[in-house]
């Protein structure tokens, strides 16, 4: 069974990244679905993988590039929504008249929907070395530097030194210098200046109100 395309280390986006780098196509049984996705959903899909779940249910991964294109197939095509269940049925109807159903289980099949763009953004973050981001920085009032997913942290020590570099132009610094990290490994180009920026915070909101616990603060 394979996963769902959720983290970089996914073969589903391993797969898929390999078709948007032009090292590799589609698997060409799935091609005249894409096509067809395409052109009734004006959509653009990138990859189609077919893998089991649970007990042997058969599942199709719709991947497209950006997240309003997966958002779309949602109710009233909102994120966090469930799927709009004619949309999926529309699609199971087409990949049941279009497919090898000896190749492949069509029976009960489930459609999900991918995009890539996110995954690759957290892939091109997961590669900046924060320790040695800190350590450039060289500076005594920054206590440590946390990430989630594409978002990062920087923790001074005290609420007066947070209140201090929040209105310092030393913060768009370390957002420039960061940024420019970030572009060496952001292949995709998904990642612009203008909509960047890194977060500030302090040791003591994270000790006196996250009773220094980061599944609290991240939760929060």
């Amino acid at each position: 069974m394979l996963k769902n395309m959720i983290r970089p280390s996914d073969k589903s986006y391993r797969d898929t990244k390999k078709i948007m780098l032009g090292k590799e196509e589609m698997n060409p049984d799935f091609k005249p679905l894409a096509d067809f996705i395409d052109h009734k959903f004006n959509v653009k899909v990138i990859n189609i993988i077919y893998d089991t779940i649970g007990s042997g249910q058969p599942r199709l991964n719709i991947c497209f590039e950006f997240e309003h294109e997966s958002n779309s197939f949602n109710i009233n095509g909102k994120p966090y929504t469930a799927f709009d269940e004619k949309k999926q049925q529309i699609i199971t109807e087409k990949f049941e008249q279009l497919t090898d159903n000896k190749k492949y289980n069509t029976k009960d099949i489930f459609v999900i929907y991918s995009a890539f763009q996110y995954i690759a953004m957290i892939e091109a973050t997961e590669k900046i070395s924060l320790e040695k981001f800190q350590k450039q920085l060289d500076n005594r009032d920054i206590w440590t530097i946390s990430r989630l997913f594409t978002g990062v942290t920087i923790f001074l020590y005290t609420d007066e030194q947070l209140k201090y570099y929040e209105s310092s132009p030393i913060k768009k610094e370390w957002a420039d210098r960061y940024f420019d990290l970030l572009k060496t490994h952001d292949r995709f180009g998904y990642f612009h200046r203008e909509k960047f920026d890194i977060y500030l915070d302090s040791k003591e909101n994270f000790d006196n109100n996250y009773n220094s616990n980061w599944m609290y603060y991240y939760k929060s």
